[in-house]
C-alpha cells in the first residue's frame, strides 16, 4: 500500500467556515481600489499596512496560542483566511512567510525567550520573516549547503550566500538553513537552522528584478555577520529535521492552487458576458474547473493530517506538483482564447492582469521545489523507485 492511499476527503469545520463572510467583506473594501493586475500577485505582493490590520484583526497567527498573541483557533480557520486572501488578491506577502511557517517553527523547537520575543511580533503584523535556504549552485538540493555558522564565544560567526529569498528586503529576520559543523559532502549532518537579524552588521541584500519588472525576490550575502547564542533553533544539527517538517505546510496549502486565481475569475467574468461568450472558454472553464475541485480536496485533506500531527510529505508534493501543473495552464490557455479573438473585444484590464500571470508563471514550478525533486518524491512514495 503507498503512503497516498490514507488520504481521505475532509469537511471545512462549520465553526471555521462561518468566518469567511467577515473575511469576504473586510478584504473587498480593503482591495476596493486595486486593479486587477496588482492584485494577481496576492501572496507576492507587499502591505506592511495590511498586514497590520490583518493583525489588528486577530487573523495573523490565528493556531498560535494566546499565550503568545495568537488565536488558538484550528488550523482550519487560517485555511479558510488564506483562501479568502489569494481568491480576492490581497497583498499579504508582507506577514506570509511569518504566518505561514517561521512563527509555527519558532513555537515548535524555539526556545521560550525566542517565543515571546518573536511570536507575539508576527501575530501584530509587525515583524517578517524570510527563508534562507536555496543557495547558488544548490538548486533544489538543500542538503549542499555551504553558508556555515561557525560556533564562537559569542554564538555564531554567519559566512556565505542565499538566493531566491522572497521580500528579504522588506523583512526584519530570515530563519537561515547552515552548516554548523561538517562539509556539505556530510549531506543531512551538521545542518542547523539559525534566526537572522538582516541589519546586522555584515548582511547585504540585493533584489534580483525579475520578467514582469517585479522585485520580489532577492540575494542575500553574510560576510562575518556575528550572531548570539539565543540565533539557535532548536538543537545544533537538527536543521534537516526541521526544514523536512517546514516544507509539507509550504507545499501543500491554497498558494499552490491560486496562483493564478485573480487572473481566471476576471477571465470568467468576461466570458460570461454577452460579447466574451464562446463554445470553447465554456470547455476550458470546465476543464479548469474540474481539475481545481479535486486538487482543493486533497489539500484540505493534507491540512487535516497536518492538524493531526502527521507530517504527510509525499502528498504535500503532490499538491504542489499538480497545482503547479494547473496553475500554469490557466494563462497558456486564457492567452490562447483571448488572442483568437479581435483585439478590441478584450477589455484590457484583463490583458494587463494575464501579462503579469504569463511573465510569473515560470516561477510557479520552481518555489517550493522543483518540479524535478517533486516527482522524485511522489515516485519513492508511490513505490515506483
Amino acid at each position: 500500500m503507498s503512503t497516498l492511499d490514507s488520504l481521505t476527503l475532509t469537511r471545512i469545520p462549520a465553526e471555521d467556515e462561518a468566518l469567511r463572510a467577515e473575511v469576504r467583506a473586510f478584504l473587498a473594501e480593503a482591495v476596493a481600489g486595486l486593479p486587477a493586475h496588482v492584485r494577481a500577485r496576492s501572496w507576492g505582493g507587499y502591505s506592511a499596512e495590511l498586514s497590520r490590520k490583518l493583525g489588528h484583526k486577530g487573523w495573523i497567527g490565528v493556531t498560535l496560542p494566546p499565550e503568545y498573541g495568537g488565536g488558538g483557533r484550528s488550523a482550519f480557520t487560517r485555511y479558510v483566511l488564506v483562501e479568502e486572501y489569494l481568491a480576492c488578491g490581497a497583498p499579504v506577502g508582507s506577514h506570509w512567510i511569518a504566518d505561514r511557517q517561521s512563527a509555527p517553527l519558532i513555537l515548535k523547537y524555539g526556545t521560550e525567550a525566542q517565543k515571546q520575543f518573536y511570536i507575539p511580533q508576527v501575530c501584530r503584523g509587525e515583524a517578517f520573516f524570510c527563508i534562507g535556504m536555496s543557495e547558488p549552485n544548490s538548486g533544489s538540493d538543500l542538503a549542499s549547503v555551504k553558508t556555515r555558522a561557525t560556533p564562537n564565544d559569542q554564538g555564531f560567526v554567519l559566512n556565505g550566500q542565499k538566493i531566491w529569498t522572497t521580500n528579504a528586503h522588506h523583512c526584519q529576520y530570515m530563519i537561515a538553513l547552515v552548516r554548523t559543523s561538517g562539509a556539505a559532502q556530510d549531506r543531512h549532518k551538521g545542518l542547523s537552522q539559525v534566526i537572522v537579524d538582516l541589519r546586522l552588521p555584515g548582511v547585504t541584500v540585493r533584489p534580483i528584478e525579475d520578467l514582469s519588472g517585479d522585485s520580489h525576490f532577492c540575494e542575500v550575502f553574510f560576510d562575518n555577520v556575528q550572531l548570539g547564542p539565543d540565533a539557535l533553533i532548536g538543537a545544533e544539527g537538527q536543521g534537516w529535521e526541521q526544514v523536512t517538517a517546514e516544507l509539507a505546510f509550504e507545499r501543500s496549502g491554497p498558494e499552490r492552487l491560486f496562483s493564478s486565481i485573480v487572473l481566471f475569475d476576471q477571465w470568467l467574468a468576461y466570458v460570461r458576458t454577452p460579447q466574451g461568450r464562446s463554445a470553447s472558454a465554456q470547455r476550458l472553464a470546465g476543464k479548469v474547473l474540474t481539475q481545481l475541485s479535486p486538487l482543493r480536496a486533497m489539500s484540505v485533506a493534507i491540512q487535516d493530517r497536518l492538524v493531526r500531527g502527521q507530517s504527510p510529505i509525499v502528498e504535500a508534493a503532490l499538491v504542489k506538483e499538480l497545482g503547479t501543473t494547473l496553475e500554469q495552464m490557466i494563462p497558456a490557455a486564457i492567452a490562447d482564447d483571448l488572442f483568437a479573438r479581435e483585439a478590441e473585444d478584450v477589455p484590457v484590464e484583463l490583458l494587463m492582469t494575464l501579462k503579469y500571470v504569463t511573465e510569473a508563471s515560470p516561477s510557479y514550478s520552481l518555489r517550493g521545489g522543483t518540479r524535478d525533486i517533486l516527482r522524485g518524491m511522489i515516485a519513492r512514495g508511490l513505490g515506483l523507485r
